[in-house]
């Protein structure tokens, strides 16, 4: 099965303005289609810019991370699937992820859990007083998303084939903290290149600063989805 890399590249509108934002999606116009709208941006313009980019036919990425009890959380679910938009994080809490597979309902929102947020390390873990290592961590809240009945998960690509492989590759795994070779590590501690996360499972790729403040971030942007299509060729 051919894979569109397009498709699979999500560029994180992690900016300060929402024409900040605008100017960064008219850039990546014909190379990016997938964008990620996360707390900065949305506590900036609220659901009206996601609906413009919806309206153009972009897709959306809306990274909120719910966290709440489960008859909010259903609501809030309803509420974004009504934007149209693809994607949707919530914690990979029990509770809010079968609330949020409620709340979607027939909607073609997919719903994904966030297992452990890639700037996170082995002590990072330990002082939350959780004693598992990250990698049992994100297998551990992997394992229960499934069980759940979300679409997939938020994972960095050092775990993406141990989940793949742990539920039978039945999620979808979304991988941010990625850095092509060379670039900054930019606070992300467990980062990995976008052809690493490719070969270990990744089905997306989250990208934002790397292609955010390069020179030139449309050839930023298709250096990378070259690198993604060779890894994907690779594995078919």
């Amino acid at each position: 099965m051919e894979i569109n890399s397009s498709e699979r590249l999500i560029f994180a509108l992690d900016t300060a303005t929402e024409k900040e934002a605008v100017s960064y999606v008219e850039r990546l116009n014909g190379v990016v289609e997938f964008f990620k709208v996360g707390i900065i941006l949305h506590t900036l313009t609220g659901a009206g810019f996601v609906s413009t980019l919806v309206k153009k036919g972009k897709k959306v990425f809306l990274d909120l991370k719910y966290h709440d009890i489960a008859d909010t959380v259903r609501d809030a679910v309803k509420q974004a699937a009504g934007l149209g938009v693809d994607f949707l994080t919530v914690h990979a809490d029990r509770q809010v992820m079968e609330a949020a597979v409620e709340g979607k309902g027939e909607s073609g929102l997919k719903i994904l859990a966030v297992t452990l947020l890639t700037n996170m390390s082995a002590s990072d873990v330990k002082e939350m007083g959780i004693a598992l290592s990250p990698e049992e961590v994100v297998l551990q809240r992997a394992k229960m998303a499934c069980e759940c009945g979300v679409d997939g998960v938020v994972a960095s690509g050092r775990e993406a084939s141990l989940v793949k492989k742990e539920t039978g590759g039945k999620l979808l795994v979304v991988t941010p903290g990625v850095r092509p070779s060379g670039a900054s590590a930019d606070g992300q501690k467990r980062f990995v290149t976008p052809a690493e996360a490719i070969r270990a499972g990744a089905d997306y790729l989250v990208v934002g600063r790397p292609i955010k403040n390069a020179p030139d971030p449309r050839s930023a942007a298709m250096s990378i989805l070259e690198e993604m299509e060779k890894a994907f060729e690779e594995k078919l």
